[in-house]
């Protein structure tokens, strides 16, 4: 709804710096989809977790991970909580997360 009313989908402000970092970071699928399919901005900057892939790879979210990389999202851009998203998905153990990011250059 807030698509079809002209909301920006790159907005910068909040906790999470942007829409598609929040929706990465809380898991819904679906929404991410919809962002990127309108036009988000995969490597923005901002908010707690740097940008959307470090939010995604801290918190387990394989699917979001991999719908990030298929959309160009910059593998090694630093910033946020945790520097990067390798060091996100190292800090949680995520073995899988790792070898996605390491096959993408990290």
């Amino acid at each position: 709804m807030l698509l079809e009313k002209g909301a920006d989908v790159n907005a910068q402000g909040g906790a999470f710096g942007n829409a598609l970092q929040a929706a990465s970071a809380k898991r819904h699928e679906e929404i991410v989809a919809m962002l990127l399919e309108n036009g988000a901005d995969v490597n923005t900057q901002g908010g707690a977790f740097g940008n959307a892939l470090q939010a995604a790879s801290d918190r387990g979210h394989k699917e979001i991970v991999e719908m990030l990389l298929e959309n160009g999202v910059d593998v090694n851009a630093q910033g946020g909580l945790f520097s990067n998203a390798l060091q996100a998905a190292s800090t949680e153990g995520d073995e899988e997360i790792v070898a996605m990011l390491l096959e993408k250059g990290a």
